[in-house]
């Protein structure tokens, strides 16, 4: 892969709070060399459904033709807005990898337990469609992928790839660096 191969990195912030209604999304082009290459942003509903739209729409927002890869930081956004990354991969028609940082047993249990009904059935549908996790080992430390658009081996190359240090891809890293930095400067006070 050369120096100048970029992705774009998607990641979220939001409070936490039951008050909180909207959460920042961050985009972050890195390329392979690890030079911030743009930023963008964008607002996803807390709780809601409109994940998937968000990421679609910030990479439109960043319009980078030269941008090869996707990476999200997880599917559960948001107090569970499910991203569905076969959606997100039509959409952008590159490959597109959603990397988590901590072992899990799924999101079942714990998206029944937040929604019932119509807003149960849609998230567990959607979170059930994706590909499953595999655990991937980078400088010393696990990290879980999902991939839409690639083989597993080459998902696995780009993780390892885009992360010259620690665990965290550098598109994951910026992306939250920003998003975090996003949202403190629109909600605090």
């Amino acid at each position: 892969m050369k120096s100048g191969t970029r992705a774009l990195g998607v990641a979220e912030s939001y409070d936490g709070s039951q008050e909180a209604d909207e959460s920042t999304l961050a985009g972050a082009v890195v390329r392979a060399d690890r030079v911030v290459d743009g930023v963008g942003f964008e607002r996803c509903t807390v709780g809601g459904t409109d994940a998937t739209e968000t990421v679609r729409s910030l990479t439109d927002r960043l319009a980078r033709a030269d941008v090869r890869y996707v990476f999200l930081a997880g599917i559960a956004l948001s107090w569970y807005n499910v991203v569905d990354l076969h959606g997100v991969h039509e959409a952008v028609e590159r490959p597109v990898l959603s990397v988590t940082f901590e072992e899990s047993d799924g999101l079942d249990d714990a998206i029944a337990e937040a929604f019932d009904g119509d807003a149960l059935e849609r998230r567990l549908d959607v979170y059930r469609d994706q590909p499953p996790r595999r655990r991937v080992e980078v400088n010393d430390r696990a990290v879980f992928v999902r991939c839409v658009g690639a083989s597993e081996e080459t998902a696995e190359r780009l993780v390892k790839r885009f992360t010259p240090a620690g665990g965290r891809p550098e598109p994951l890293r910026v992306a939250r660096m920003a998003a975090r930095a996003g949202h403190r400067y629109r909600f605090e006070e």
